[in-house]
């Protein structure tokens, strides 16, 4: 059985209650991962971490990247696959039997994403039957979301070498970027964040406030001229090579919403 590894917050004990008995629910196994805490990355490691991407990272982005980071460790070192998941993550009833279904992949496949989060992905036009009522297709190319993932040893090695000489970014963003994984999408997806419960007309008890993303917009210093042309360059740089990935796998795939089998997450 595939576990799930919940990276949560020492003081988030609402969002650790709501996984734990999310999961004991599934009966899918669960450790938890202290999250890097924001207030502990501070002043020169700050600034040294932050100014990588294509804008400066608010200080919870690059808790989040390091959070996530430490989960790409940890599968390393245990070598096997782990459902990782953020705290807010809710899952479909069936997840514990895609799971098992995904096991048998191990040499196959390096990520396998099980959320959506109502934007475009570019997936393949081939589909490999899962379980029931659930498919699994090539993910050539995301765009948001890391709430809920399975990862195995030879992704966490991908990813943990990328790290190695790529500046921190959104978290998703990185996962999303990493062309060289052997990634898949669970179609359609089992996990949701519960901030997408109204995009797709679920109603839902728990709401939580997002301990990533804060309200205001981080302001760079209108004087940081270098930096606000790196950040622009980047960001450049970004969209080309987004670009000419679709058009690479144009004639096998195609951009399209992936949906949820809604029942399957209604209580």
């Amino acid at each position: 059985m595939i576990s799930a590894l919940v990276i949560n917050l020492d003081h988030s004990f609402e969002r650790l209650e709501f996984q734990r008995k999310q999961l004991i629910h599934l009966q899918i196994p669960m450790q938890r991962l202290s999250a890097v805490n924001s207030s502990d990355i501070l002043g020169e490691q700050y600034e040294q971490l932050a100014n990588g991407w294509e804008r400066k990272l608010r200080p919870a982005e690059v808790a989040c990247f390091l959070s996530h980071k430490a989960a790409w460790r940890y599968v390393l070192n245990t070598d096997k696959p782990w459902l990782i998941l953020e705290d807010d993550a809710l899952l479909s009833r069936k997840t514990a039997d895609i799971l098992a279904a995904l096991i048998p992949l191990a040499n196959e496949v390096d990520y396998v994403n099980l959320e959506t989060r109502h934007r475009r992905k570019w997936i393949s036009k081939k589909a490999f039957n899962l379980i029931d009522g659930y498919e699994l297709r090539r993910l050539y190319q995301d765009r948001t979301g890391a709430a809920a993932y399975v990862l195995f040893p030879s992704g966490a090695q991908k990813l943990l070498n990328r790290a190695e000489y790529s500046a921190p970014a959104l978290a998703d963003a990185f996962l999303c970027r990493s062309y060289d994984l052997n990634a898949r999408q669970v179609y359609p997806a089992a996990a949701i964040q519960l901030d997408q419960c109204i995009n797709y007309g679920l109603e839902h008890t728990e709401s939580f406030i997002s301990t990533i993303t804060p309200e205001n917009n981080l302001k760079p210093h209108a004087n940081d001229i270098y930096s606000n042309v790196c950040f622009k360059y980047r960001r450049l740089a970004a969209q080309i090579r987004m670009g000419w990935r679709q058009l690479s796998v144009l004639r096998c795939a195609q951009r399209m919403l992936v949906p949820i089998i809604k029942s399957d997450f209604e209580e």
